[in-house]
């Protein structure tokens, strides 16, 4: 009558006893499936049911209010030690741990270890570390394990030297990848990679190159999946494609200043057409002969967290260098320029600014900023993060202070994580459910 609702011991009872049928019945009709261990979802699926201790009761009785979330609210944020040149591997854990959606994959305890040796999974150990970096202590952590198993699965990072931040992401990314394919088993891959894993769906999207014959005018286009976008800087070796001269841009808010580069001009010039040469010719599936060609760039599918790297260090036949131009980046980013589906808008790699711009479906916030300071041969990382308000911290190994966002604005830059503002339905749930803003 009151719309409240009701328990019901003896129907409690009842479900107890059919999952148990079920669960029986599985095992019994399943080779692969024991009924200590069921990894299939839906019915019959084990989960411990959970049953208050004594202890547990007093202290919920000590307790009786939810934790309220305040603007002093310092749950996550948690140091690392050095263990010798690992500033390179903090800066990214840091990255990776204030990710949303892998903060909430890990701390629901979604992983389920198919590894014979989980001692060797690096999953396992991620999951440890995002209960241990949220686990409310404040005294710094030690990554001693997840060191040691990078150096298992990722030897040419073995040893003290300094490594790259990037080069760890990304050796980082593919471990993870391959030590959680089982988990999220019989979701629909709906990202480029088709790999349901939870790095997939939110690291991988799908880059678009179209390669265009200069004779028959015929367009070859593929499409490959990437973790991260690599940006070209200016003052590198490779010639950099400049703003139209007296023409400034306000796209993703950042009014353009003359000499300062933007986030926005390093992707205008990755997704500008780029004319291959005569010595570079491809052949032609039309003319059935080597034709010069241009090459074109786009975004066909975005991921959830857009990663971008800045070229910084350069190694050529000349000389070993880092580039420590300064690239301005904003605080919201709109991708919608740079989609395939945005190439007509685009001509002559001039960019022009869509007329729809109220599509939310491609914006983003940054929440992650890896810097690095020094020289080629010697240097240190240190990373800003995004806590709760929209509060940064800067993590520099076992040292977290806070930061203001001018700080972070004003920072060289080296690795920029952008997550998406809007979350896009799955397919097959479209009709169910609606997108949920971060």
């Amino acid at each position: 009558m009151c719309k409240d609702y009701v328990y019901d011991i003896d129907i409690e009872q009842i479900a107890k006893e059919e999952q148990g049928e079920a669960l029986k019945l599985q095992a019994s009709t399943s080779t692969e499936v024991s009924q200590q261990q069921c990894s299939v979802p839906g019915l019959g699926e084990k989960y411990p049911t959970w049953e208050t201790t004594k202890p547990e009761l007093e202290l919920l009785g000590h307790n009786p209010r939810r934790r309220r979330i305040a603007s002093s609210f310092t749950i996550g944020l948690r140091g690392l030690i050095n263990l010798g040149n690992t500033c390179f591997m903090n800066c990214i854990v840091q990255a990776l741990t204030h990710t949303p959606i892998l903060r909430d994959f890990f701390l629901s305890d979604r992983h389920r270890c198919e590894m014979p040796s989980p001692e060797l999974c690096l999953v396992c150990e991620m999951s440890s570390l995002f209960r241990e970096l949220y686990s409310g202590n404040p005294s710094p952590h030690v990554p001693y394990k997840l060191l040691h198993l990078v150096w298992i699965h990722a030897r040419h990072l073995a040893g003290y030297r300094q490594q790259d931040a990037h080069e760890f992401l990304i050796a980082a990314l593919d471990v993870l990848h391959r030590h959680c394919k089982g988990d999220d088993v019989g979701k629909v891959a709906s990202n480029p990679n088709h790999c349901n894993c939870i790095i997939d769906q939110i690291f991988t999207g799908g880059l678009q190159s179209d390669v265009t014959c200069q004779a028959c005018h015929g367009v070859s286009t593929t499409i490959d999946p990437c973790w991260d976008i690599s940006l070209d800087l200016p003052g590198s070796c490779t010639s950099f494609w400049p703003m139209s001269p007296g023409r400034e841009s306000s796209l993703n808010g950042e009014s353009h200043i003359p000499g300062i580069t933007t986030l926005t001009d390093c992707l205008r010039r990755f997704t500008r057409p780029e004319h291959l040469g005569s010595s570079a010719k491809i052949k032609c599936g039309s003319c059935q002969s080597y034709q010069e060609s241009t090459k074109q760039l786009t975004m066909k599918k975005l991921p959830v967290v857009a990663c971008f790297h800045f070229k910084r260090f350069e190694h050529s036949a000349k000389q070993r260098r880092k580039i420590t131009t300064y690239i301005s980046f904003p605080l919201e980013l709109d991708m919608t320029p740079f989609m395939a589906s945005s190439k007509e808008t685009r001509m002559n790699g001039q960019l022009q600014l869509p007329t729809n711009s109220g599509n939310n479906e491609n914006k983003y916030s940054l929440f992650a900023v890896v810097n690095h300071q020094g020289t080629l041969e010697s240097g240190h990382y240190t990373s800003f993060i995004r806590h709760h308000r929209d509060q940064w911290f800067k993590c520099d190994d076992a040292v977290i202070t806070k930061a203001s966002i001018k700080d972070v604005l004003d920072s060289e830059g080296y690795l920029l994580f952008y997550h998406k503002q809007v979350l896009e339905p799955e397919p097959e749930k479209v009709k169910e459910m609606t997108p949920q803003a971060y």
